[in-house]
């Protein structure tokens, strides 16, 4: 009797199981953010934030204290990790409803402008290099001064009065709905929203196309370029670097030409830099395309967080931003999937190929987006 065991299922089967992972996959992104941002439109923000930072000095010391003591292993790591993604989540979406409660709208640029700036240098230009060097002279230390941050960014939340980041609720208001019924009148209203819906659709299908392009950029720097293993880190800096005067210029274009005006800018530009980021010969073409890229895509992600804060009502940012997430960030993974598989025709296919794509549609949005007042 043979045995049939390793025979194949069948074509159709396997696009029917792959459909079924991915669809699953989405739906454990839709379950973390969406809800998480739900909740945030209910509860005080700045507890929250203080929360979510205790949860993150417990791990730092939780990490340290495995590595001290010989503990560590991958299921511990892949808990801990998956503890820490839910806390970024949550502070992500914490720190952004808050925004529009801080600042008036003419200052909205401003402020996303000095997040991504904070962001750029404190992560880019000091916290992995700097990382590096203590994780060298002992493996635990990067976590204990992960910690010492998040204890410093607990004290700092505190002494923020709770009224100033979200509108006090009135002591007559109607008793609040169930969650459940919050969360179906966020996604409600951005489908009926068809601005905000087609400008979150747009930023889902160019992050999908720059995940497509960014699949296998390692290979394409090492093998295409010839980058030694020993200089990648370098080739990071100019997209570091590009993103940091896309920071600064980014309010100052805006009071200029206009939110609208260089938000639809921006996206085809990053977009068109990273195609011609794929058709480098050689290695100082692609660092002038990553700086560029780097540019236009902070200018983009600082107007698109002001437009949102612009646009959404407060009181239901949190679900919105929840929802908006869950498109964007989950389209990512399935494009990286893509661009894998192109990538196993040529090496620079998945640039070129996402570059085109995201040129294509952030151009044939650019009126849609010229037209955007908020």
């Amino acid at each position: 009797m043979s045995d049939k065991s390793n025979e194949s299922l069948g074509t159709t089967f396997n696009k029917i199981w792959s459909a079924a992972m991915i669809s699953k996959f989405a739906d454990g992104l839709a379950m973390a953010a969406i809800p998480l941002g739900a909740l945030l439109d209910r509860v005080n923000r700045r507890l929250s934030m203080i929360f979510v930072q205790a949860t993150r000095v417990g791990i730092g010391i939780a990490l340290a204290s495995l590595i001290i003591s010989g503990q560590m292993n991958l299921v511990a790591l892949m808990i801990l990790t998956f503890i820490f993604g839910i806390s970024e989540v949550v502070y992500d979406t914490a720190t952004q409803s808050t925004i529009p409660s801080l600042l008036k709208g003419s200052q909205l640029e401003r402020g996303n402008s000095r997040l991504q700036i904070a962001d750029t240098i404190m992560q880019s230009f000091i916290g992995i290099p700097l990382g590096a060097v203590i994780f060298v002279s002992a493996a635990y230390s990067p976590f204990l001064g992960l910690a010492a941050c998040y204890v410093a960014a607990m004290i700092l939340i505190s002494t923020i009065p709770s009224n100033s980041m979200q509108p006090p609720r009135a002591a007559d208001a109607p008793k609040r709905a169930p969650l459940k019924t919050e969360i179906k009148e966020g996604l409600v209203y951005l489908w009926q929203h068809k601005v905000l819906f087609r400008l979150v659709m747009t930023t889902g299908a160019v992050g999908f196309c720059y995940a497509i392009g960014q699949a296998t950029l390692v290979l394409f720097l090492l093998d295409h370029l010839k980058v030694k293993e020993v200089e990648y880190g370098l080739v990071m800096i100019p997209l570091a670097l590009g993103a940091l005067f896309g920071a600064f210029l980014s309010p100052k274009l805006s009071a200029r030409f206009g939110r609208a005006q260089t938000l639809a800018i921006s996206l085809p530009l990053s977009s068109f830099s990273l195609l011609v980021g794929g058709l480098a010969p050689n290695i100082t073409w692609y660092l002038i395309a990553s700086f560029v890229h780097g540019l236009f895509i902070a200018q983009w992600n600082i107007l698109l967080m002001s437009t949102y804060h612009a646009m959404i009502p407060n009181e239901i940012f949190g679900r919105i931003h929840g929802t908006r997430r869950t498109i964007v960030w989950g389209l990512m993974p399935i494009g990286g999937l893509v661009g894998g598989f192109i990538g196993r025709v040529d090496i620079t296919l998945p640039l070129i190929v996402g570059g085109i794509a995201g040129t294509l549609i952030a151009a044939s949005s650019y009126q849609f987006m010229k037209s955007i007042r908020t």
